[in-house]
């Protein structure tokens, strides 16, 4: 009987502490539950939302934020707080936080833009927007800002072309118009006039490059070059090329080697392949010294989507410093621009290269070391289906190691040295 009761009570006591604990626990939850969470205390709370609201927010491509009358983010798009203007659940940005404020005590809809400084990049950079504030229903205020920062630096790049193209054209055309003064005034002096003519003669051919060169810009821009796409050679590019410049490389003794792998074909528009090859070819002319060698190399490699053709030019020249080896491919923009006038550059060249490579699916970089030359690669996709590659080792052009890898020269000189000296040149 002793055992039996012990039993009896131990069961009771054990029957107790168990319901204890679940009472415990279901106070436990139930306060759990009452706790706020961490997703209620998020500012992005629809509950206040006029119905259909967020949906049409949604579809915006207006970075989007709405406040209520104690100026707390109700709703803010992910554009917003990835411009910076939402922080800790409030505007961060004051003159937009004054618009919105003077929105709701007049009802009235305002619209300006700012510049905001842009986070995280330490240079100083501003951000420039659009914003436009409006009442939602009697308690909320709906900011819409559109970033502005692209459309600013395209109209600026727009700019910057119309005064260039203003400028290259008045400086040829004052020239002819002084130069035929000249030969008026100069009617009795055979000589004089002979000499003002040539100047004249210069001067036409600057402005007709230019303006050929313009055309030439704007085609490339505006075309499409696939519609008159065609399997194109390699080869016949760099003979063509070459033909191009040949008389201005004998003038100044210049040796042209050119070379690679044979038998490569790109897609594209025949005129504007040659007529960007043409380019590269003739600034690595204008630009080197007399009696030294430019070379052209050729060769199929790897790339992310298909095999890549690439064509490499190296001269001689003088070189491209660092700090402008980036805007060389800007329009208009010169390295020297007394040299530039010397040579008849009209600082689109480059430009059109750039253009013509991306439009055909492909890029053009630089390699250059001030006092040694530079190097120009057009890379272009391959024409037709993804070929095996037919040779293992590096590219060979006479003798060379010829097309390198983005960054580097590509011309390997520890065992053989391309471009003697000019004195041991022919």
């Amino acid at each position: 009987m002793d055992v039996n009761a012990a039993v009896a009570a131990a069961a009771a006591i054990a029957g107790l502490l168990t319901g204890v604990i679940a009472m415990l626990a279901f106070r436990w939850s139930e306060r759990d539950l009452k706790r706020p969470t961490r997703t209620s205390l998020r500012p992005d709370n629809n509950a206040a939302l006029p119905p259909g609201v967020d949906t049409v927010l949604s579809v915006l491509s207006s970075s989007a934020v709405v406040l209520d009358e104690s100026d707390s983010v109700v709703k803010a798009s992910s554009a917003a707080y990835a411009l910076g203007l939402v922080r800790g659940g409030r505007l961060a940005v004051e003159p937009m936080l004054n618009m919105a404020r003077d929105t709701r005590r007049d009802g009235e809809i305002r619209q300006g833009e700012l510049d905001l400084p842009r986070r995280g990049t330490g240079r100083g950079d501003t951000l420039a927007v659009s914003a436009r504030v409006a009442p939602l229903g009697s308690r909320l205020v709906l900011l819409l800002v559109e970033d502005l920062t692209e459309a600013r630096r395209i109209e600026a790049v727009r700019r910057d072309f119309v005064a260039n193209v203003s400028h290259e054209l008045k400086t040829p055309t004052g020239a002819l118009s002084l130069l035929s003064e000249a030969v008026m005034d100069a009617s009795d002096d055979p000589e004089a006039v002979e000499r003002f003519a040539g100047r004249m003669q210069i001067e036409a051919t600057r402005l007709t490059n230019l303006v050929q060169e313009l055309i030439d810009l704007s085609r490339v821009q505006n075309d499409d070059p696939l519609e008159d796409a065609e399997p194109v050679k390699v080869e016949v590019l760099v003979a063509e090329a070459i033909d191009r410049c040949r008389q201005q490389a004998g003038s100044k003794q210049i040796t042209m080697a050119s070379g690679g792998t044979e038998g490569l074909t790109v897609w594209g528009n025949r005129g504007q392949l040659v007529g960007a090859l043409g380019n590269l070819v003739e600034n690595a002319v204008n630009y080197s010294p007399a009696r030294t060698r430019v070379g052209i190399a050729a060769r199929r490699t790897a790339g992310p989507g298909g095999d890549l053709i690439e064509i490499a030019v190296t001269d001689q020249g003088i070189g491209i410093s660092e700090k402008d080896r980036e805007r060389v491919f800007e329009r208009f923009y010169r390295v020297d621009p007394a040299r530039s006038r010397a040579t008849g550059g009209t600082g689109l060249g480059l430009a059109i290269v750039k253009h013509v490579a991306a439009s055909h699916g492909g890029e053009v970089t630089v390699w250059s070391s001030e006092g040694q030359g530079s190097t120009f690669t057009l890379r272009l996709p391959e024409s037709g289906a993804v070929r095996e590659r037919t040779t293992g080792g590096p590219l060979i052009v006479n003798g060379v190691n010829g097309v390198g890898d983005k960054g580097q020269p590509p011309f390997e000189t520890d065992s053989y040295d391309p471009f003697p000296a000019p004195e041991a040149l022919p």
